[in-house]
């Protein structure tokens, strides 16, 4: 036994050993590339948190994207590499919709694509970092000729890689059918040496190493529990009247975009049935990728079980302003504060941003379990609300019981607290980042 423990403790020693030598080796660069770095989407907010680790540890970063709303001084801006360029749009359009590529179309995918890989050879050679970084960019195909771009840099350069996936494009509807399937095999994600494949999930892990043979290590969505979430100040103070609300209401907040997987009919239906007065769903985010029909149903299914929604994206943004109107902008961070539930009733998610920000705020969350929650959350131990796929009786008790149980509240917000930091935080990425340039550099 003796033996036993002292080989441990030396194994362990090695790591700590190698991971110190990983960070102390000459200050690392790092070149993120992506569709875009702007906004509060899912993809950019993982970014910069795995930005704030890699600066913490005093590495560089550098950004190349078609959308940024980074230093300039440290970014390489590329329209075309936006999902949302026209160009790009018409791509997607005739693989995606449309389903027929001609020749006019794959000339015009090899020629962006030819534009995009220019592009990365002039944001390398301008920072000359030592690791790429692909934000999801290898994932899905938002942006296909840039997904081509980065494998054939890659291939060429011999670069090391960690490929950051979010979401995979056989994990949505749109991309399942389409005139395109050279390309995803190639690209989304490639099969190469190079690359280390970052998943946020483990079924998606499980999925990837099944179609295309490649390891992957596991990085969910993380918050930084260390520091203490934002509070009621004296800016954000008025939010509730600001948005229609008194002290009283009832708040629940859904932190999603409105697009259908969200499941927002669900949290309607909630509310309706709680038969609370006062009592308000708040979405802060817009419609996203996805188009805007969704939020027209949304709104009809609102005013059919008269329920109090909430619509308030042009009144949130990334930075605290005062707009040219003198409305306040306030940040998603003041919203937290002032709800009083999290309803999260996603149909599908890649891992939940929306979830670790609630248990970072120390709210109740009503989840429905979707299937990432079940395989990689709940058996963590969190405590919420759940339910299967609709709402039931018991399901209205629950969060009926809860809302006067504030010791309760109190004690699950606690649990959920200590849980997220620790599998949850910047700590545990900080972990995974080390192993990883283990991976490339040695001890």
């Amino acid at each position: 036994m003796g033996i036993g423990l002292l080989g441990n403790s030396l194994f362990i020693s090695i790591i700590r050993w190698g991971h110190m030598l990983v960070w102390n080796r000459k200050k690392l660069s790092f070149g993120f590339i992506s569709t875009r770095f702007a906004g509060t989407d899912g993809v950019s907010l993982e970014a910069q948190k795995w930005v704030d680790v890699l600066e913490a540890k005093g590495c560089r970063v550098y950004y190349m994207a078609g959308e940024l709303d980074t230093d300039p001084d440290i970014s390489h801006l590329v329209p075309k590499a936006f999902f949302k360029h026209e160009e790009i749009l018409e791509i997607q359009h005739a693989l995606f919709i449309k389903k027929h590529r001609n020749r006019e179309c794959t000339k015009k995918i090899h020629a962006i694509k030819e534009e995009l890989r220019d592009e990365i050879d002039r944001f390398y050679k301008k920072f000359q970092f030592d690791i790429l970084v692909v934000q999801n960019a290898l994932a899905i195909p938002a942006n296909l000729p840039l997904g081509l771009a980065l494998t054939e840099f890659i291939i060429e350069s011999g670069i090391p890689v960690i490929a950051h996936h979010h979401d995979f494009y056989w994990e949505r509807q749109r991309y399942h059918s389409n005139a395109a399937r050279d390309y995803l095999q190639a690209a989304f994600p490639p099969n190469q040496p190079e690359i280390q494949h970052v998943v946020i999930n483990s079924l998606a892990g499980i999925e990837l190493a099944r179609r295309t043979g490649v390891s992957w290590t596991l990085v969910p969505n993380i918050m930084d529990f260390k520091i203490l979430p934002q509070e009621i100040d004296n800016y954000n103070r008025e939010l509730r009247s600001d948005i229609g609300l008194d002290d009283e209401s009832f708040f629940v907040l859904q932190p999603t975009r409105l697009v259908s997987r969200k499941g927002i009919e669900a949290s309607i239906e909630l509310i309706s049935r709680l038969k609370r007065k006062n009592c308000a769903l708040v979405i802060p985010h817009e419609a996203g990728d996805e188009g805007i029909s969704y939020r027209k149903r949304v709104e009809d299914y609102a005013n059919f079980f008269g329920v109090d929604l909430k619509l308030i994206s042009d009144r949130v943004g990334k930075e605290r302003q005062i707009k040219k109107d003198g409305r306040k902008q306030y940040t998603l961070w003041d919203v937290y504060p002032h709800a009083d539930m999290v309803s999260y009733p996603s149909i599908y998610e890649g891992y939940g941003n929306a979830f670790v920000e609630a248990i970072y705020f120390r709210k109740p969350i009503l989840v429905n379990r979707y299937q990432i929650f079940e395989a990689d959350i709940e058996p963590k131990g969190f405590e919420v609300i759940s339910y299967d796929g609709y709402i039931t009786d018991e399901t209205v008790q629950k969060v009926k019981d809860l809302m006067d149980d504030p010791k309760r509240l109190a004690e699950m917000a606690e649990t959920n607290y200590m849980l997220g930091w620790r599998y949850l935080s910047y700590e545990m990425l900080e972990e995974k980042l080390e192993t990883l340039l283990l991976n490339i550099y040695g001890a």
